[in-house]
Protein backbone atom coordinates (compact mmCIF):
# COMPACT_ATOMS: atom_id res chain seq x y z
CA UNK A 1 0.00 0.00 0.00
CA UNK A 2 1.25 3.49 -0.89
CA UNK A 3 2.18 5.42 2.26
CA UNK A 4 3.60 8.50 0.53
CA UNK A 5 7.11 7.10 0.27
CA UNK A 6 8.46 6.23 -3.16
CA UNK A 7 8.45 2.50 -3.99
CA UNK A 8 12.10 1.68 -4.56
CA UNK A 9 14.43 -0.94 -5.94
CA UNK A 10 18.05 -0.66 -4.80
CA UNK A 11 20.94 -1.71 -7.02
CA UNK A 12 23.78 -2.45 -4.62
CA UNK A 13 27.37 -3.60 -4.94
CA UNK A 14 31.00 -2.57 -5.03
CA UNK A 15 32.36 -0.01 -7.52
CA UNK A 16 32.42 -1.35 -11.06
CA UNK A 17 29.89 -4.18 -10.68
CA UNK A 18 27.53 -2.61 -13.22
CA UNK A 19 24.92 -0.86 -11.08
CA UNK A 20 24.76 2.10 -13.44
CA UNK A 21 24.54 -0.10 -16.54
CA UNK A 22 21.68 -2.15 -15.13
CA UNK A 23 19.93 0.93 -13.79
CA UNK A 24 20.14 2.64 -17.17
CA UNK A 25 18.60 -0.39 -18.90
CA UNK A 26 15.88 -0.87 -16.28
CA UNK A 27 15.02 2.82 -16.56
CA UNK A 28 14.06 2.28 -20.20
CA UNK A 29 11.47 -0.34 -19.25
CA UNK A 30 7.95 0.99 -18.60
CA UNK A 31 7.15 0.92 -14.91
CA UNK A 32 10.71 1.58 -13.73
CA UNK A 33 12.52 4.91 -13.29
CA UNK A 34 16.27 5.06 -12.77
CA UNK A 35 17.92 7.79 -10.72
CA UNK A 36 21.68 7.41 -10.22
CA UNK A 37 23.30 9.37 -7.42
CA UNK A 38 26.51 9.53 -9.46
CA UNK A 39 24.64 11.01 -12.43
CA UNK A 40 23.02 13.56 -10.12
CA UNK A 41 26.47 14.62 -8.88
CA UNK A 42 27.99 14.72 -12.37
CA UNK A 43 25.13 16.91 -13.61
CA UNK A 44 26.09 19.67 -11.16
CA UNK A 45 27.94 22.72 -12.44
CA UNK A 46 31.54 22.16 -11.33
CA UNK A 47 31.84 25.91 -10.76
CA UNK A 48 28.90 26.03 -8.37
CA UNK A 49 29.47 25.83 -4.60
CA UNK A 50 27.83 22.41 -4.35
CA UNK A 51 29.65 21.19 -7.48
CA UNK A 52 33.02 22.17 -6.02
CA UNK A 53 32.18 20.46 -2.72
CA UNK A 54 31.19 17.24 -4.48
CA UNK A 55 34.33 17.23 -6.63
CA UNK A 56 36.75 17.68 -3.73
CA UNK A 57 35.52 14.39 -2.25
CA UNK A 58 34.83 12.32 -5.40
CA UNK A 59 38.21 13.20 -6.94
CA UNK A 60 39.90 11.52 -3.96
CA UNK A 61 37.64 8.47 -3.98
CA UNK A 62 35.95 9.55 -0.75
CA UNK A 63 32.25 9.57 0.07
CA UNK A 64 30.46 12.90 -0.08
CA UNK A 65 29.15 13.90 3.39
CA UNK A 66 25.71 12.47 4.13
CA UNK A 67 23.86 15.77 4.60
CA UNK A 68 25.12 17.16 1.30
CA UNK A 69 24.46 13.89 -0.56
CA UNK A 70 20.89 13.53 0.66
CA UNK A 71 20.08 17.22 0.18
CA UNK A 72 21.24 17.27 -3.45
CA UNK A 73 19.66 13.88 -4.22
CA UNK A 74 16.27 14.90 -2.80
CA UNK A 75 16.36 18.16 -4.76
CA UNK A 76 17.01 16.19 -7.94
CA UNK A 77 14.22 13.71 -7.16
CA UNK A 78 11.71 16.52 -6.63
CA UNK A 79 12.83 18.09 -9.90
CA UNK A 80 12.22 14.85 -11.81
CA UNK A 81 8.74 14.61 -10.29
CA UNK A 82 7.95 18.28 -11.00
CA UNK A 83 8.58 17.86 -14.73
CA UNK A 84 6.79 14.48 -14.79
CA UNK A 85 9.83 12.42 -15.74
CA UNK A 86 9.24 10.22 -12.73
CA UNK A 87 5.61 9.40 -11.93
CA UNK A 88 5.11 7.88 -8.48
CA UNK A 89 3.56 5.69 -7.24
CA UNK A 90 2.96 3.85 -10.54
CA UNK A 91 6.68 3.68 -11.39
CA UNK A 92 9.22 1.92 -9.21
CA UNK A 93 12.23 4.10 -8.44
CA UNK A 94 15.50 2.31 -9.29
CA UNK A 95 18.44 3.68 -7.29
CA UNK A 96 22.15 3.14 -7.43
CA UNK A 97 24.79 4.89 -5.35
CA UNK A 98 22.39 5.79 -2.55
CA UNK A 99 22.02 4.96 0.31
CA UNK A 100 25.75 4.39 0.74
CA UNK A 101 25.85 3.87 4.49
CA UNK A 102 23.49 3.03 7.32
CA UNK A 103 23.04 6.68 8.31
CA UNK A 104 21.77 7.50 4.82
CA UNK A 105 19.25 4.67 5.20
CA UNK A 106 17.85 6.47 8.25
CA UNK A 107 17.90 9.85 6.50
CA UNK A 108 15.95 8.46 3.52
CA UNK A 109 13.48 6.38 5.51
CA UNK A 110 10.76 9.02 5.16
CA UNK A 111 11.32 9.28 1.38
CA UNK A 112 11.78 5.76 -0.03
CA UNK A 113 10.10 2.42 0.62
CA UNK A 114 12.62 -0.27 -0.35
CA UNK A 115 10.73 -3.18 -1.90
CA UNK A 116 13.76 -5.16 -3.06
CA UNK A 117 17.57 -5.04 -3.23
CA UNK A 118 19.50 -6.39 -6.22
CA UNK A 119 22.97 -7.17 -4.84
CA UNK A 120 25.48 -7.42 -7.70
CA UNK A 121 28.37 -9.54 -6.44
CA UNK A 122 31.98 -9.90 -7.58
CA UNK A 123 34.78 -11.00 -5.24
CA UNK A 124 37.62 -10.22 -7.67
CA UNK A 125 38.67 -6.62 -6.98
CA UNK A 126 41.31 -6.62 -9.74
CA UNK A 127 38.67 -7.41 -12.35
CA UNK A 128 36.53 -4.58 -11.03
CA UNK A 129 39.47 -2.16 -11.15
CA UNK A 130 40.14 -3.09 -14.78
CA UNK A 131 36.47 -2.66 -15.63
CA UNK A 132 36.38 0.81 -14.04
CA UNK A 133 39.54 1.93 -15.87
CA UNK A 134 38.05 0.79 -19.20
CA UNK A 135 34.87 2.70 -18.36
CA UNK A 136 36.92 5.83 -17.66
CA UNK A 137 38.37 5.71 -21.17
CA UNK A 138 35.05 4.88 -22.83
CA UNK A 139 32.92 7.46 -20.97
CA UNK A 140 35.61 10.12 -20.40
CA UNK A 141 35.15 9.95 -16.63
CA UNK A 142 38.17 11.51 -14.94
CA UNK A 143 37.05 10.27 -11.51
CA UNK A 144 37.54 6.68 -12.71
CA UNK A 145 40.96 7.03 -14.35
CA UNK A 146 43.33 6.93 -11.37
CA UNK A 147 43.95 3.44 -9.97
CA UNK A 148 44.91 4.75 -6.53
CA UNK A 149 41.60 6.63 -6.35
CA UNK A 150 39.73 3.52 -7.52
CA UNK A 151 41.31 1.34 -4.83
CA UNK A 152 40.53 4.01 -2.23
CA UNK A 153 36.91 3.77 -3.33
CA UNK A 154 36.98 0.01 -2.66
CA UNK A 155 38.37 0.57 0.82
CA UNK A 156 35.69 3.16 1.50
CA UNK A 157 33.05 0.76 0.17
CA UNK A 158 34.19 -2.04 2.48
CA UNK A 159 34.25 0.27 5.48
CA UNK A 160 31.15 2.42 4.86
CA UNK A 161 28.84 0.70 2.38
CA UNK A 162 29.04 -3.05 2.96
CA UNK A 163 27.04 -2.76 6.23
CA UNK A 164 24.10 -1.38 4.22
CA UNK A 165 23.20 -4.82 2.87
CA UNK A 166 22.87 -6.15 6.42
CA UNK A 167 20.36 -3.44 7.28
CA UNK A 168 17.67 -4.97 5.04
CA UNK A 169 15.78 -8.24 5.58
CA UNK A 170 17.39 -11.15 3.75
CA UNK A 171 14.05 -12.04 2.13
CA UNK A 172 14.08 -8.84 0.03
CA UNK A 173 17.70 -9.29 -1.17
CA UNK A 174 18.66 -11.11 -4.38
CA UNK A 175 22.32 -11.82 -5.10
CA UNK A 176 23.32 -11.83 -8.76
CA UNK A 177 26.74 -12.64 -10.24
CA UNK A 178 28.01 -9.34 -11.64
CA UNK A 179 30.56 -11.03 -13.90
CA UNK A 180 27.88 -12.36 -16.21
CA UNK A 181 27.19 -10.42 -19.39
CA UNK A 182 24.90 -7.37 -18.95
CA UNK A 183 21.98 -9.16 -20.70
CA UNK A 184 22.33 -12.15 -18.36
CA UNK A 185 22.39 -9.89 -15.31
CA UNK A 186 19.32 -8.06 -16.63
CA UNK A 187 17.37 -11.28 -17.17
CA UNK A 188 18.16 -12.43 -13.64
CA UNK A 189 17.15 -9.06 -12.21
CA UNK A 190 13.86 -8.92 -14.13
CA UNK A 191 12.93 -12.40 -12.97
CA UNK A 192 12.96 -10.94 -9.45
CA UNK A 193 11.58 -7.48 -10.18
CA UNK A 194 8.63 -8.09 -12.51
CA UNK A 195 6.64 -10.04 -9.89
CA UNK A 196 7.48 -7.39 -7.30
CA UNK A 197 6.20 -4.62 -9.56
CA UNK A 198 3.02 -6.55 -10.34
CA UNK A 199 2.41 -7.11 -6.64
CA UNK A 200 3.02 -3.43 -5.94
CA UNK A 201 0.54 -2.32 -8.59
CA UNK A 202 -2.11 -4.64 -7.20
CA UNK A 203 -1.68 -3.02 -3.79
CA UNK A 204 -2.64 0.42 -5.14
CA UNK A 205 -6.27 1.59 -4.80
CA UNK A 206 -6.69 2.02 -8.56
CA UNK A 207 -4.57 -0.56 -10.36
CA UNK A 208 -2.94 1.33 -13.29
CA UNK A 209 -2.70 -1.48 -15.84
Amino acid sequence: MFDGRHPTILLFGAPGVGKGTQGLILGQIPGFYHLSCGDVFRSLNINSREGREIYQFSSRGQLVPDELTVKIWKQSLMGHIAISRYKPPDELLVLDGIPRNTRQIEMLNDTINVLHVIHLVCADVDKMVDRIKRRAIRDNRADDANEDVIRTRFEVYRRESEPVINAYPTEIISQIDAMQSPPEVLVNALQKLVPIRNQWLKSLPNEPF
